[in-house]
């Protein structure tokens, strides 16, 4: 039998107090209250420093599938009516498959620059699956986000490497990250400060 050894990871950047975005998420505010304008300038001004933080940027773009929840594609609920194809513009940065957790059937849909959104709607395990026939035995998958979807696969015990960016805010209230999720033992991996950020990786050892 194969064994696959695909790295499954979550690159999350959250509050000092855990949250990943604030709550009255609208299109015009996708973070919601989230300290700054409602687009994340606050909790992702670190990646604008992209000289400093090129090593964990870096490990993004070593993803080969995302994985993400309908909340982070966009602000459409209900029957797909109208052609939203996300935050991104024509050509979004992730250059492979994304696969989009949903409902609502819809066709798959083609982007510049290599990138395919795929919405699944039977469910996280689907999404897992197809994710790893995409990338094959050692393919890296990136449990995008938000922090809801992250929780739901935290839980389901599928993460196996969490990269999380702490910023020096707290929002208070919102979507926080471990919500729901049963208690966990991680390996802390690596720890860097830089400008407005820390960096900590976890290695995920086993969840109750």
């Amino acid at each position: 039998m194969t064994t696959r050894t695909n790295k499954v990871t979550c690159d999350l950047t959250i509050s000092l107090d855990g949250y990943a975005a604030g709550h009255n998420q609208s299109e015009e505010r996708p973070f919601g209250d989230d300290g700054g304008d409602g687009w994340g300038s606050e909790l992702h001004a670190w990646y604008e420093n992209k000289e400093e933080n090129k090593a964990e940027i870096a490990r993004m773009a070593e993803t080969k599938a995302f994985i993400m929840g309908r909340n982070m594609f966009g602000p459409v609920r209900g029957e797909w009516d109208r052609p939203w194809t996300g935050w991104w513009g024509d050509n979004p940065p992730y250059h492979g498959p994304v696969f989009v957790l949903t409902h609502h059937p819809r066709d798959p849909q083609p982007m510049e620059g290599g990138t395919t959104f795929h919405f699944v709607t039977d469910g996280i395990e689907s999404a897992f699956r197809q994710a790893r026939a995409a990338v094959g035995d050692d393919g890296a998958i990136s449990i995008h986000g938000g922090a809801t979807t992250v929780n739901q696969y935290l839980a389901a015990g599928l993460i196996t490497e969490m990269r999380l960016h702490h910023v020096p805010l707290t929002l208070g209230a919102g979507t926080r990250l471990f919500d729901g999720v049963p208690p966990m033992k991680l390996e802390q991996v690596s720890s860097r400060a830089a400008t407005g950020v820390t960096h900590a990786t976890y290695r995920v050892l086993s969840s109750s």
